[in-house]
């Protein structure tokens, strides 16, 4: 970008990020794309760390998608090289070269086989990677990483996010206190699946890949793939989850086992706090939507209806501009293709219901409804009336800034 973007009004500050065992970060820069800010990350992990993960279902996927597919096959990782400011994608060849080269240089680093080096890149499609300015800077980088890496590492992966996103949990396995750990970028380019550009998680805990790739699809279902700033699916979307095994827990071989049940709940708040705050920092936001929806066919019509509502320009035009027309909330519901019933509908904004059975409320008072719109997190809540399919979602408003980033996106 030609200049630095104002920081989100919705920003949340970097939590404090203790060291995490077996994991160690840095960045350095690489002066890829960006001048005077780090824009090169790297990871090693412990021996045996195993590894899961989520990425786009775009058919447009990047080169480092495709490597780190294939990466997945054996389960176990000891590196991570992301780069920021140049996606790699649609760059033939010379993407493939690019991840071949990289990989193979942060295993000589590491001693690993190549395979166990995970790749991410983010920013402009279409342009060759210089991956020779990678190769050059990671030698340094390297030597400098540190426990203590992880607030490094979080700006390091940023691109126009105007605020470093990370989180952290605890929990117990058994009689075993266990640490999880993620960091995260996006702002733009972001709808399901799944509905991140980055983010990486970590956590000390001893678990197969099996295990941890069980809990991470389940995870990202309630939290990634429930967000939206602009329905665009990125061509980069990627979720990685190590586990480095330095807890020495008691061994667990499946997802659903019971001593599972605090880590799983812990995992899943982290995915979610992760997701919000990408949503917080929308390209151009100035206020958060909230969308409930009940009383759908099935979870997953619910779901679609929460999307719509949450990817319609009319909806998020009209929540930048603080209008509290409902209507549009009913456009999207009528327009999305799922199972509903105008007579049996109902919506609310802000817990104030206004629309019911088909007609707006009687002697409805729009007052308390102006009000909530003049916040900053704006709740919608959808009421079919036709069985008990549940769903939540969570969008942005459109604004003009959504604009000048966007329209000047490679300048």
């Amino acid at each position: 970008m030609a200049k630095a973007l104002p920081v989100s009004p919705l920003a949340r500050p970097l939590p404090e990020l203790p060291p995490l065992a077996g994991v160690r970060f840095g960045a350095t820069e690489a002066g890829i794309r960006y001048k005077g800010r780090t824009d090169l990350v790297m990871a090693e992990f412990a021996p045996g760390t195993t590894v899961a993960g989520v990425y786009t279902r775009s058919k447009c996927p990047g080169a480092p998608v495709d490597w780190c597919r294939a990466a997945m096959a054996d389960g176990r990782a000891r590196a991570l090289v992301v780069n920021a400011g140049n996606a790699n994608v649609f760059t033939g060849r010379a993407g493939f070269e690019a991840t071949q080269a990289n990989a193979a240089d942060a295993a000589r680093l590491v001693n690993c086989p190549a395979s166990e080096v995970f790749l991410a890149s983010t920013g402009v499609i279409g342009e060759i990677l210089p991956y020779q300015k990678i190769s050059t800077a990671l030698p340094g980088l390297y030597a400098k990483l540190s426990d203590h890496g992880w607030a490094d590492a979080a700006r390091g992966i940023m691109t126009t996010d105007t605020f470093p996103k990370a989180a952290t949990r605890t929990a117990r396995i058994g009689g075993t206190t266990v640490r999880i750990q993620g960091i995260a970028k996006g702002s733009g380019m972001i709808a399901p699946d799944m509905a991140t550009m980055l983010a990486f998680v970590a956590t000390d805990a001893k678990l197969p890949a099996s295990v941890i790739q069980a809990l991470l699809n389940d995870g990202v279902r309630h939290s990634f793939n429930c967000i939206t700033v602009d329905s665009d699916t990125s061509t980069s979307d990627m979720l990685l989850l190590f586990a480095t095994g330095q807890a020495g827990n008691a061994e667990v071989t499946e997802a659903d086992a019971p001593e599972l049940a605090e880590f799983r709940e812990a995992l899943d708040s982290l995915l979610l706090e992760l997701a919000l705050l990408v949503i917080r920092d929308g390209e151009g936001v100035t206020k958060m939507m909230h969308i409930t929806v009940t009383g759908a066919v099935s979870d997953g019509s619910a779901h679609n209806i929460a999307m719509a509502v949450a990817n319609s320009p009319l909806v998020k035009t009209a929540v930048a501009g603080e209008d509290a027309n409902w209507g549009r909330v009913v456009m999207a519901v009528g327009k999305c293709g799922e199972p509903a019933n105008r007579d049996t509908l109902s919506v609310s904004i802000g817990g104030t219901c206004i629309a019911q059975n088909g007609t707006v409320v009687t002697d409805y008072d729009e007052t308390p409804v102006v009000a909530h719109m003049k916040g900053q997190e704006i709740e919608i809540g959808i009421d079919i009336g036709l069985a008990n399919g549940t769903a939540q979602a969570w969008g942005c408003d459109l604004t003009h800034g959504y604009i000048d980033i966007n329209g000047s996106y490679r300048s």
